[in-house]
């Protein structure tokens, strides 16, 4: 067993660990530095953890820690998860949890805003953004809600797992509004946009890029000229033109979002006739973008 982890960590997976134990050490920074202090609520267990924090701390100073409730609730879910989809599927989940919870046991109490809720949401969910935005990075979560929307799926296929999670998490959020106020519970779901949306940019940063449909009557001319030139492939796909019901070309090209412009130059200055369809693409693989990796 120790020979496969020294195995695993020495390996194409040393980099992913690396990834999450930065990534949740951020992530804790954020709910420790900034929520906690400002009774920010935003959703899932380390939310709830803010919650109970506070709810106790009239028993003994300080409360129940945050990294004990994302103990208490994450190994029963881990129990249960290993019981319905067996070791394997844990993996680097595990790995993330356990991280995330040593970071908020070891960083100090400290609000490093303070009063400031507006920028406390803008700065807390840039970092929480980053932070899970790495995690993710590795095919790994952090657990907690996760991991209870997947459980829940199983016994209720019916319901999506991002639905299950909005509904968890928004119960997560009422509870912060119940406890602290609707005041901090409002600027607590601009964070979580916020987080939403820089954790987006990082997973779909390196991979985003832009989709051309060209319709033209020098197709031909076009085509080389993209191939030569930006050294770009490009594929001819057989269409018809349903009003002149001729039979053309469509050429479909993938390109970054910097090379739009040439390639959009390129096929004005051959054709301006030319009917030209741009749309965006989440995730492009394979030669000259991003190498599939498994």
């Amino acid at each position: 067993m120790v020979k496969g982890l020294k195995e695993r960590f020495a390996g194409k997976d040393a980099k992913d660990y690396v990834l999450i134990v930065v990534g949740t050490v951020i992530m804790a920074v954020g709910i420790k530095m900034i929520y906690d202090p400002l009774g920010m609520v935003t959703g899932g267990v380390t939310g709830l953890a803010i919650v109970i924090k506070a709810l106790t701390e009239h028993l003994f100073e300080g409360g129940i820690p945050l990294w004990v409730t994302n103990v208490m609730f994450n190994v029963p879910l881990f129990l249960c998860t290993l019981l319905m989809k067996g070791k394997s599927f844990l993996g680097k989940t595990l790995f993330a949890t356990i991280s995330l919870t040593a970071a908020l046991y070891i960083l100090p109490e400290t609000a490093l805003l303070k009063e400031d809720y507006l920028l406390a949401a803008v700065v807390g969910g840039v970092i929480g953004g980053v932070g899970i935005g790495l995690v993710f990075m590795t095919m790994a979560t952090t657990g907690g809600t996760d991991l209870l929307c997947m459980l829940i799926h199983e016994k209720k296929k019916h319901y999506s797992v991002p639905w299950l999670m909005g509904i968890v998490d928004g119960l997560v959020v009422l509870c912060g509004v119940i406890v602290f106020g609707l005041h901090r519970a409002m600027y607590a779901i601009i964070a979580v946009y916020i987080t939403s949306k820089v954790s987006d940019g990082i997973l779909e940063g390196m991979k985003f890029a832009k989709l051309a449909y060209i319709i033209s009557d020098r197709y031909e001319e076009i085509a080389d000229h993209i191939l030569n030139e930006m050294s770009r492939g490009v594929t001819g796909i057989s269409a018809t033109g349903m009003y002149s019901n001729k039979e053309k070309k469509m050429l479909f090209c993938a390109v970054s979002k910097k090379e739009m412009v040439e390639l959009c130059d390129i096929v004005h200055k051959i054709d301006p006739a030319a009917f030209v369809i741009v749309s965006d693409a989440r995730e492009v693989m394979g030669e000259g973008f991003i190498e599939y990796k498994q």
